[in-house]
């Protein structure tokens, strides 16, 4: 399966007005697992940055002045997403608008919402009254997050993979355990008793290349030692 996790950065809030994206940052995983594969670009909103935008991100009218317009990078995005990869998202329908509002400028067909998943909605299911910012799922993963002194794309899509990973049970991401009252409210009874599996008589190949391995590996070891995959992989 394959999925991008997915961050963009912007002027403001209002994408249906004048507000528009500055930086999109996003990562690959196949069955889970980031395969090194990122996109990463800063964009000319072809308008003056507010100060408070400014504020988060840090990326100001000097900087992105001599970056490409959005019209001039958007088919290698669309390129990078292709295939109806799931796009991971934090807070997905501000993202989504945002990159609607851009494709539709473009000239570009735009994405529907169906392929967006949410890592906001799913943490306030998983954990309600809770804060549930990146920041905030970071320190209840013990995601380090030290280097985030201000918000960037493809920084904020590294800590999402992880925290995304953790979301959906670590490494065991198919094993989903009935909550209490859920069979009742949906009328379903399942059996959750663990049936013994038989072991595979041999492994199996690896799907990786070597090229495709080798930029795993330098991905984690960018992620730094205490990441989750680093200590999965250990």
């Amino acid at each position: 399966m394959r999925e991008i996790v997915l961050d963009t950065e912007t002027t403001g809030f209002y994408a249906e007005k004048d507000d528009r994206i500055v930086e999109i940052g996003a990562l690959e995983l196949i069955n889970h697992l980031p395969t090194g594969r990122t996109f990463h670009v800063y964009i000319n909103p072809e308008r003056p940055m507010p100060q408070e935008a400014f504020e988060v991100h840090g990326l100001g009218d000097d900087f992105l002045r001599d970056k490409p317009k959005f019209a001039e990078i958007a088919q290698g995005f669309i390129d990078f997403i292709a295939d109806d990869a799931r796009l991971v998202i934090h807070n997905a329908s501000f993202d989504m608008k945002f990159l609607n509002a851009e494709l539709k400028r473009a000239g570009h067909a735009t994405l529907p919402f169906s392929r967006a998943l949410d890592t906001l909605a799913m943490a306030r299911e998983k954990f309600p009254g809770s804060p549930n910012t990146l920041d905030a799922l970071c320190r209840r993963f013990g995601v380090d997050n030290s280097g985030r002194e201000l918000h960037g794309a493809l920084l904020d899509s590294e800590l999402l993979a992880e925290v995304y990973l953790e979301l959906i049970g670590g490494r065991q991401p198919d094993l989903v355990l009935d909550r209490p009252g859920q069979a009742a409210r949906t009328g379903e009874s399942r059996d959750t008793r663990a049936t013994p599996r038989q072991a595979r008589p041999a492994p199996l190949p690896p799907r990786l290349t070597e090229d495709e391995a080798a930029a795993h590996a330098e991905f984690i070891a960018r992620l730094g030692e205490n990441s989750v995959w680093a200590r999965y992989s250990a």
